[in-house]
């Protein structure tokens, strides 16, 4: 008994570690490339090294974090050709997202959609990245939680994760927030008339056109 009670405890200190450097490396405290020390993470967070190791073993499967022979654990970096790959297929899974809400619509759903819309207009108004930004992910993960499909969501958020910095970036190119947030306008008109295929090829369309403007940002020289 006692001996499940400690793995149990091990693993969820690992969880809540993975959490924790996911969430730092998602933020940007840790930049592409940056090789991760075990030491330090451990005493950041007044841990033993061994649940550090496992946490970020999860995150390298994750797509994170890679494992490079003779370097360590270092923070993945997504190429711009990698990163157009995954725009592609999440166009792909946010237009069957909002294809399935479109039959399934709640007059509640679509009120929340419509307040999202209206707070993400005023973020747009002012340029103002840091506000519209969390409102943009709500936005988009949102219409995949009404959507109801579980699996979708996953797999939907693995690829949210690889292209943070890219979408970040993105946002403000080829007309900026305000014209991202027609977009969103349009897939919500899809909704609201419970068009299926409208509501799948106004998401699509938005996707694609993310990935137009991730394009536009000069590479790091």
């Amino acid at each position: 008994m006692s001996n499940d009670l400690e793995i149990l405890k091990s693993r969820s200190l690992t969880t809540v570690l993975q959490h924790e450097i996911e969430r730092l490396v998602l933020a940007g405290t840790f930049r592409g490339g940056q090789r991760l020390n075990e030491k330090a993470l451990a005493e950041r967070f007044n841990v033993s090294r061994g649940p550090v190791r496992e946490a970020c073993r999860a995150l390298t499967k994750m797509g994170l974090l890679e494992l490079v022979p003779n370097r360590g654990v270092l923070v993945r970096q997504v190429s711009r050709r990698q990163a157009e790959d995954l725009y592609d297929v999440r166009a792909t899974l946010f237009g069957l997202a909002a294809r399935l809400l479109a039959e399934r619509m709640t007059p509640a759903q679509l009120a929340a959609l419509d307040d999202m819309l209206d707070q993400m207009e005023a973020a747009a108004a002012t340029r103002s990245l840091d506000s519209y930004y969390p409102l943009n992910l709500k936005f988009h993960q949102s219409i995949l939680e009404f959507a109801g499909n579980q699996r979708l969501i996953d797999e939907y958020l693995g690829l949210i994760k690889e292209l943070h910095l890219f979408r970040a970036q993105g946002l403000l190119q080829g007309g900026g927030l305000m014209v991202s947030n027609a977009e969103h306008r349009k897939i919500v008109d899809a909704l609201r008339t419970r068009d299926p295929v409208a509501a799948f090829e106004a998401a699509f369309e938005h996707v694609q056109n993310g990935k137009s403007r991730m394009l536009a940002v000069p590479e790091a020289s």
